[in-house]
C-alpha cells in the first residue's frame, strides 16, 4: 500500500514555527514527511532537520521522498526520547519542534497493522513493530477491570464495564486473534439503540490502540522536556486528536508559562516560579471548514502553540 498521508493544518504548523532558514527544526513524529517536506523547502543548507519517528516503514517512506535533500537525519524512536536523541547527535538546542500526534492514513488502512475496525486482521496496533506489546495481548490477558478502565478513560466509552466483561466472557472459550471478532463482541456489549451514533468499536479500537502505544502517560513530561531544549524564541507545535492528549498539552503549555503563588499583598516575589516561555495560542488552532471537508480525519485536530523566551 502506498505511504499517504495528508498533513494536517499544513500552513497553520508552518506559520507558527517561525522558521529560521539556517535553523534546526525536529519533527518528532515524522510520518510520511508530508510537514517535514514543507520544513526542509524553507531551510538552507546551513539549516538542519532531524526527523523522528517509531515506525520504520514510515521512516523508510520519508527518506526516500526527501532523498534529495542533504541536511535530514532520519532517527528511528519515539518524541518521548527527544531529549536523549539530541545527547546522542550533541546538539544542545533547537529552533523548533513539530509532534503530530495523529495515527497516520497509512497506519490506519493498512490492513496488516490492525488499526482499523473496518478491516479483517490480527489484533496488532503497534505503530513501533519491533516493541513486543500488542493488542493482541491487551485483549486477552488483562484483568477485567483494568481492560475497562481502559476503554473508559482512553476512549471515553461509557459501556466500558459491559465491553470488558464480554471481551472477558469469549476469552474463556476460546483466544481472540482479529479486528473483527473483537468488533463483534463490542457490538454485543453496546446497546442497540446507541449502535445509531458512529461506529460502536470506534471508541475502544482508540482506547486499545492509546494503551499498546503508550501516547498518553508521557505526554506532560515530554512536553517540558521539549520546551528545555528550544532556543529562545524557539516555538513548539502540537497537534492532538484527542482529548486526553490536549488535557496534558494544555497543562504542560500552563506550569511552563508559571503562575506566581505569592500572597497579593507582597511587593514582590519571592515564590521564584519559573517562567519558560508563553503560550501562542490563547484558544487551539482547528482546521477549516474547507480542511474538514477535505481531509476528514483532520476534524478533531487541535493546534497549540509555545514560544521559549
Amino acid at each position: 500500500m502506498e505511504f499517504n498521508h495528508i498533513p494536517v493544518l499544513l500552513e497553520e504548523v508552518i506559520q507558527g514555527l517561525k522558521i529560521d532558514k539556517n535553523g534546526i527544526y525536529i519533527d518528532g513524529t515524522m510520518g510520511g514527511a508530508g510537514h517535514s517536506k514543507q520544513i526542509i523547502k524553507r531551510l538552507s543548507e546551513k539549516g538542519m532537520l532531524i526527523g523522528i519517528d517509531k515506525d520504520k516503514e514510515a521512516l523508510a517512506v520519508a527518506e526516500q521522498r526527501m532523498k534529495k535533500y542533504k541536511n535530514v537525519k532520519y532517527i528511528h524512536g519515539n518524541h518521548d526520547e527527544i531529549k536523549q536523541i539530541l545527547n546522542i547527535l550533541k546538539i544542545d538546542k533547537v529552533n523548533g519542534i513539530l509532534l503530530d500526534l495523529g495515527v497516520s492514513s497509512y497506519q490506519i488502512d493498512e490492513k496488516q497493522r490492525g488499526f482499523s475496525y473496518m478491516l479483517d486482521s490480527n489484533l496488532d496496533m503497534r505503530m513501533d513493530i519491533t516493541q513486543s506489546l500488542t493488542a493482541k495481548h491487551v485483549i486477552n490477558t488483562y484483568k477485567e477491570e483494568k481492560l475497562a478502565n481502559i476503554i473508559y478513560e482512553y476512549g471515553e466509552e461509557k459501556f466500558s464495564r459491559q465491553i470488558a466483561r464480554k471481551i472477558c466472557e469469549h476469552r474463556e472459550k476460546k483466544q481472540i486473534e482479529t479486528t473483527l471478532e473483537l468488533v463483534e463482541i463490542i457490538k454485543q456489549a453496546i446497546p442497540y439503540v446507541s449502535k445509531q451514533t458512529g461506529h460502536p468499536a470506534k471508541k475502544t479500537f482508540q482506547a486499545i490502540r492509546i494503551e499498546v502505544n503508550n501516547e498518553i502517560e508521557p505526554l506532560y513530561k515530554t512536553v517540558l522536556e521539549c520546551i528545555e531544549l528550544l532556543k529562545p524564541q524557539g516555538r513548539l507545535c502540537i497537534i492532538t486528536f484527542h482529548s486526553l492528549e490536549d488535557r496534558a498539552v494544555k497543562r504542560a503549555y500552563k506550569d511552563a508559562v508559571g503562575s506566581c503563588t505569592c500572597p497579593k499583598e507582597l511587593p514582590y516575589c519571592i515564590c521564584n516560579v519559573k517562567k519558560l516561555g508563553e503560550i501562542i495560542t490563547k484558544k487551539p488552532i482547528i482546521p477549516t471548514q474547507k480542511e474538514k471537508e477535505e481531509n476528514s480525519r483532520s476534524r478533531s485536530a487541535k493546534l497549540r502553540i509555545f514560544e521559549k523566551i
